[in-house]
C-alpha cells in the first residue's frame, strides 16, 4: 500500500486510503453483521495494511458496526483514528430519520460502543439545506468538554460549510462525489487551499454506459480494475481527498487498498477528466 497520508491536525494524521465500515452491517447498513468472523478479519487486515482512518457511525446497524470494530481492534493502535457521524437515527424499519434533539446522546453512544473516552473526529450529518448553526453549536460544546477532538460535516452545501466554519474550525467535509458526479469541484479546491480534507461518499457509482466504457478501457490500459481506476483518479484529483471505500470482504479490501498504487499516465488521466456527468 502507498502510505500517503494527510495531516489535518497534530493528532489527526490519516492515510488517504481509509476504510468505511458501513457495509459490515446488514443490507442498507441495517441489521446484524452478516459474517462476524469475516468482519473481524476485514478490520484487522485494514489495520495490518497500514490504514489509520476508519469511518463509522452508531447508526450503521444500528450499533452493530461500532461493536464489531471494538471487538476486532480494541485496544486501538496509537496511530489509528476512528471517525464517526451523528445527526440521524434509524427507525425500526431501517429508515433514516433526522434527529436534531439527541446529538449528545449519539456522541455518548458512539463512545460507549467503540470503547473510547474521546472521539477522534465527528461529522455532523445534515439532512437538507437548512441552517446547521444550532446543531453544530452543540457539537462545538461537546468538543469543549473533551468528548470530541475534531469536527467535520457530512452531506452539506458550500453555504453550510461556510456557516459552520464561521462558528468553529472543521477538519473535513464528507459529501457525494466521484469521477462523474463533480458538483463539489469548487468546494474541494477551496478546502484544499485551507488544508481541510474532503471525503467522497458513493465514490464508485453513477456511471452511464458511455462513461463506463471509457473507464473500462482506461482500466485495462493501466492494468487495474474499473473500481481501482476510479479510486486512483480520486486520489489524483486533489491532495486533500481521503477515501473510505467499504467492503465486507478481505479480498475486496485488498483490491481497494491496491488502488493507491495504480499509476495514471497523463493520457489516461485526460480521458478520465473528461468523464463529467
Amino acid at each position: 500500500m502507498n502510505h500517503d497520508a494527510l495531516t489535518l491536525a497534530d493528532d489527526l494524521v490519516l492515510t488517504r486510503m481509509g476504510y468505511g465500515a458501513m457495509q459490515l452491517a446488514g443490507p442498507g447498513a441495517f441489521g446484524p453483521v452478516r459474517d462476524r468472523a469475516e468482519a473481524v478479519r476485514v478490520l484487522r487486515t485494514a489495520v495490518e495494511l497500514g490504514i489509520t482512518h476508519i469511518d463509522t457511525s452508531d447508526f450503521y446497524g444500528p450499533v452493530e458496526t461500532n461493536e464489531i470494530i471494538r471487538e476486532a481492534l480494541h485496544p486501538y493502535r496509537n496511530d489509528l483514528r476512528i471517525v464517526t457521524k451523528i445527526g440521524f437515527r434509524r427507525g425500526p424499519d431501517g429508515s433514516w430519520d433526522p434527529s436534531p434533539d439527541n446529538l449528545r446522546e449519539q456522541v455518548l453512544d458512539n463512545l460507549k460502543h467503540l470503547g473510547l473516552d474521546t472521539l477522534d473526529a465527528v461529522n455532523l450529518r445534515v439532512a437538507g439545506p437548512e441552517s446547521l448553526a444550532d446543531r453544530f453549536g452543540e457539537l462545538v460544546e461537546m468538543r469543549r468538554e473533551g468528548l470530541v477532538r475534531h469536527l467535520g460535516l457530512s452531506n452539506v452545501t458550500p453555504e453550510q460549510v461556510a456557516e459552520a466554519r464561521a462558528i468553529a474550525p472543521i477538519v473535513f467535509v464528507q459529501n457525494l462525489y466521484n469521477i462523474v458526479l463533480r458538483t463539489d469541484d469548487a468546494l474541494i479546491d477551496e478546502l484544499a487551499a485551507d488544508g481541510i480534507g474532503f471525503v467522497p461518499f458513493f465514490p464508485l457509482g453513477g456511471f452511464s454506459p458511455v462513461q463506463s466504457g471509457v473507464l473500462t478501457e482506461v482500466a485495462a490500459s493501466v492494468g487495474a480494475s474499473v473500481q481501482q481506476t476510479a479510486l486512483a483518479w480520486l486520489l489524483r484529483r486533489s491532495f486533500n481527498i481521503l477515501l473510505i471505500p467499504g467492503t465486507s470482504s478481505v479480498a475486496h479490501l485488498r483490491e481497494n487498498v491496491a488502488a493507491a498504487d495504480v499509476e495514471l499516465p497523463d493520457d489516461a488521466l485526460a480521458r478520465l477528466n473528461a468523464l463529467v456527468d
